[in-house]
């Protein structure tokens, strides 16, 4: 489908509250005259968004001279407004652009976005070319820049070089955002404590304390290489080592028995890798057991059975199929699988190290919270697992702020905390009540109940199972991302927490009695979109790239699904189906609610009214929105969404 034309508009200007990495100085759209200008509406919760801060690190190298990216950081959750989490972000992250912090949305809202991440082409006389939505957009961006070149230096509207970003003085120290820690029990290793220390691309393994260092594992570099992970000689650092990795994310430790048969202990989801590697912690040697090192996109011709069906449950060779965003693991010594949260496409896979294998056990690829079974269950960024004394999978869904239970054995999940996408808080009280904000990781205690890292609101939750309540046992701590239950010999239980944004693991008490917290239960916050009662008319345009045609062979290509919250806010229309344009019914008596849209459209390399050539790149597009609706009588009977190819 292609979009209609349109006529030729001036790009707004950028508002917001201040600008980082440009050396104190701001910015306007007058200052970049002569520059091609690529706006990256995102927000750091996102892991869309970070998989578009992976695509566009490629393009800025390329284009440095011509090519200026601004980070427009439009913020979905409360924490992300504050200015400290805004920089730890982009110093998190290793953002090496200019951005532009916009709490308030005042940019975004002069474009017109309406999902993360949203990115937005500006040409040197200052109009705007171009505007789409979600990520894989690498291929058709790198396109339009060529033109964009082509097309100025013959007028002589471009100009090169004086890049506008100044990069921060580097952060020393010997943490850096560590993300997640494991206790270790194999042989030699007894006791001591693994973290992943996530902003230097490595791995450092403590003594028992949590405070003495003994090794590090990997180069602190982003990399993706197997081999050597130690130093042949410590004092020269880690320089020697030959491994790398790249932002690495949770672990977990196989039994003796199996790590006996696989050669390797530790299985570490590598999280920008889209990759799980295997750890010898005698050796040293760090091997790829899982994943191509490319990210698993939804529906890709590499990822189905004949270039169909992006819903596949794949089971087959691990190092075979794409994987996208692994962000934490858990060994589970029943079914011998190593459980992957899988947070860039929503679901849960599992590993077998004896086999070799890797499948899609739980979820369906959509964004969302719903319960059941393997092929119904809907997840949202699941970033932290721990495994039950009872044997069950603890689960931190970050972006729904819920905590949850899958069963390993059969992939049905229930959710004990949480209520959807857009609904958080800081509130203790009965679980229907309890509010969270984007916790990242879960660890049971000793009483069987559950310690949540809540994470945005620097906390530690107790979720007690038995009186379905949830207390607080600890805040004021900076963006705690994982938790160690550690139980001394000659001593009281307490937590050791991977305290990320102050770069250290801090030991919290166990407090017989839990702190009581009623902050309150909040909602994402973005300016609504207006529409009328009775029918509304969604369609969202999508253009083809130069140089690649329709998917046509099984059909129609394209695919629609809308849903709303409350549910009954959608009279009729809801559901899935082929193609991009749909008529719903709204039901009467709403004034407000949110419509969930998700749509896909799919293509391959050839030219249009040609045939797609046997072995053709193929490539699937896809984007959720999530849009805040007021109604009112008289209102837009119209929504136009954008999922450009180009």
């Amino acid at each position: 489908m292609t979009e209609p034309s349109s006529p030729r508009l001036r790009a707004p200007e950028l508002v917001g509250r201040r600008w980082i990495n440009t050396g104190g100085k701001d910015l306007s759209l007058q200052d970049l005259r002569g520059k091609i200008v690529l706006l990256d509406f995102w927000t750091f919760c996102c892991i869309n968004c970070l998989h578009v801060l992976d695509e566009l690190r490629e393009i800025e190298e390329k284009y440095h001279d011509e090519l200026v990216v601004i980070g427009v950081h439009s913020p979905k959750f409360e924490f992300e407004r504050t200015v400290e989490a805004v920089d730890q972000a982009v110093e998190r992250y290793q953002v090496e652009h200019i951005v532009l912090d916009d709490p308030d949305l005042v940019t975004w809202q002069a474009y017109t976005a309406r999902a993360w991440p949203t990115l937005a082409l500006i040409d040197p006389e200052g109009y705007l070319v171009a505007k789409m939505s979600g990520e894989g957009h690498s291929k058709g961006i790198t396109s339009l820049i060529e033109d964009l070149v082509e097309e100025h230096r013959a007028k002589g509207t471009l100009r090169s070089g004086n890049d506008p970003y100044v990069a921060p003085e580097p952060r020393e120290g010997e943490l850096f955002y560590p993300g997640k820690l494991i206790r270790l029990e194999t042989a030699g290793h007894e006791g001591n404590i693994l973290v992943g220390d996530s902003g230097h691309h490595s791995l450092v393994e403590y003594a028992p304390d949590g405070v003495t260092k003994l090794r590090r594992y990997g180069a602190k570099e982003r990399g993706f290489v197997d081999g050597q992970a130690l130093a042949s000689d410590a004092s020269t650092g880690t320089e020697a080592a030959q491994a790398r990795f790249s932002e690495p994310g949770g672990m977990a430790e196989l039994s003796p028995e199996l790590a006996e048969k696989v050669g390797y202990h530790v299985v570490v989801a590598d999280t920008v890798n889209h990759a799980l590697r295997g750890l010898n912690l005698d050796t040293g040697e760090v091997t790829t057991v899982a994943g191509t090192g490319e990210q698993y996109m939804v529906g890709a011709a590499d990822n189905t059975v004949e270039g169909r069906s992006t819903e596949l449950r794949y089971d087959g060779p691990a190092r075979g199929i794409k994987l996208s965003s692994p962000w934490d693991v858990q060994f589970v010594p029943a079914t011998g699988d190593v459980i992957i949260a899988m947070a860039g496409n929503h679901t849960i896979w599992a590993f077998n190290p004896e086999k070799d294998t890797v499948r899609l056990f739980s979820g369906t690829m959509n964004e969302g919270l719903t319960d059941g079974g393997p092929e119904e269950a809907w997840y949202a960024q699941t970033s932290g697992l721990a495994l039950t004394a009872e044997g069950q999978v603890l689960l931190a869904d970050s972006e729904t702020s819920a905590l949850r239970s899958l069963n390993p054995a059969d992939g049905t999940v229930e959710t004990y905390v949480g209520t959807g996408l857009f609904d958080f808080g800081f509130q203790d009280g009965p679980s229907a009540e309890a509010r969270l904000q984007h916790p990242l990781g879960v660890a049971e205690l000793p009483d069987g109940s559950i310690a949540i890292a809540d994470t945005y609101n620097g906390a530690i939750r107790r979720y007690d199972r038995t009186s379905d309540e949830v207390s607080t046992l600890a805040r004021d701590l900076r963006e705690p991302s994982d938790i160690l239950v550690v139980t001394p010999e000659d001593g009281d239980a307490y937590l050791l927490v991977a305290e990320s944004a102050n770069h250290a693991l801090t030991a919290v008490t166990i407090p017989a009695e839990a702190l009581e917290v009623n902050e309150g239960q909040k909602q994402t916050k973005r300016p609504p979109t207006e529409i009328g009662t009775g029918t509304l008319d969604v369609e969202v345009h999508f253009t083809v790239p130069q140089g690649q045609k329709l998917d046509d062979r099984w059909g129609d290509p394209t695919w629609l699904q809308i849903s709303s919250t409350p549910p009954e806010l959608i009279a009729d229309g809801a559901g899935g189906a082929e193609g991009q344009t749909r008529t719903i019914t709204l039901a009467e008596g709403f004034t407000e609610g949110v419509l969930h849209v998700t749509a896909r459209a799919a293509s391959c390399d050839g030219e249009p009214g040609g045939e797609i050539p046997l072995h053709a790149a193929c490539h699937l597009y896809q984007q959720d929105w999530g849009i805040p609706l007021v109604i009112r009588e008289g209102g837009p009977d119209r929504l136009d969404l954008d999922l450009r190819g180009v």
